[in-house]
Parts: structure tokens; sequence; C-alpha cells
């Protein structure tokens, strides 16, 4: 008897595994990199922030921990790892590196991970991109070079867009 209890104990915490994995929700923060260093002596290839920028990095901090992110991605140059590092120290998590040359693989990520909030740092060329490829709508266009102050919030239910929000900061 008490094999049997088990066994469709085991059946149920799996079926609610299952159903709530499906119901799982999740928010996708998306931001470019704040202003970068444009000075003469900065490496044009990989530059930092700008007084300016880490500035703007500090309010992106303080917009964003309403929304409590478990994950923080960013591109593998230093002005975006610099505008999630405040976020990232503030929840206690590592950068986690991705191509954005590649968002299928990073959206394959924040879809099969268990995490419920992300923000994503990117490129005035690629977040408006996987904006798109996230919402499956051709809606957003790159970013001009001077913009530097616009964030998408993309919130998911049962895998389906249900909201995007753009705001400013």
């Amino acid at each position: 008897m008490r094999i049997i209890v088990s066994l469709l104990l085991a059946v149920l915490i799996g079926a609610f595994a299952t159903i709530n994995s499906f119901a799982q929700r999740k928010t996708i923060i998306l931001v470019r990199h704040a202003e970068k260093d444009v000075s003469e002596s900065a490496d044009k290839n990989d530059p930092v922030l700008s007084g300016e920028g880490v500035q703007r990095a500090e309010r992106l901090r303080k917009l964003i921990s309403k929304y409590r992110p478990g994950a923080v991605y960013s591109s593998d140059y230093k002005r975006t790892r610099a505008t999630v590092e405040p976020i990232a120290k503030k929840r206690r998590v590592e950068i986690q590196t991705y191509d954005p040359k590649n968002n299928a693989e990073l959206i394959d990520r924040i879809m099969k991970s268990k995490t419920k909030r992300f923000i994503v740092a990117g490129h005035s060329n690629t977040i408006p991109g996987l904006a798109n490829q996230i919402t499956k709508k051709e809606l957003f266009k790159n970013l001009d070079d001077a913009e530097y102050g616009t964030i998408w919030v993309i919130r998911m239910k049962d895998g389906r867009v249900r909201k995007t929000e753009i705001l400013p900061y």
C-alpha cells in the first residue's frame, strides 16, 4: 500500500512540475549599452563607458532592481558588461556572455532556463533585432548611434509574448 501511495505521489508531483514549467512566466529586459568613451585616448575597438555612461548604468540598476533579474547577459565587450555590472553586483549574479550574432542560442538558453527574469545588454544594431526575434514580429529598427536611453521589457507566459513595453531611462 505504501508503495502505491508513494508512486501516486511521485506521479502527481511530476505532473505538477510539468504543468508548472509550461506555465512559467518570463520577463526579459533588453538594453543597449550606456554611453561609451569616444575620447582620443579610448580604445576604438572595445571602449569603456564614459562618465555619463557610468551614471546611466547606475540609473539602470535603480530602475531594473524592481524586476529582480535572476540572470544577467552581456555581449563580450567592456561597455556592455559595465552597463549591467551594477545590477549584477546588486543581485549577486555573474554576468554571462553571449554572442550577439547568435540570438537563437541566447533565446534558447533563456527559454530553457528555470530563471524567470533576465536582463540582456547589447548594441544599437543587435538589441532591436533580438526584441524582434523574441516577439516574432519585425517592429523594432536599429537604434541611432546617439540613442542610449531605451529599455524593452518583454513579458512571456506559456512561451508566448504577452506584453512588450518600451521604457526610457
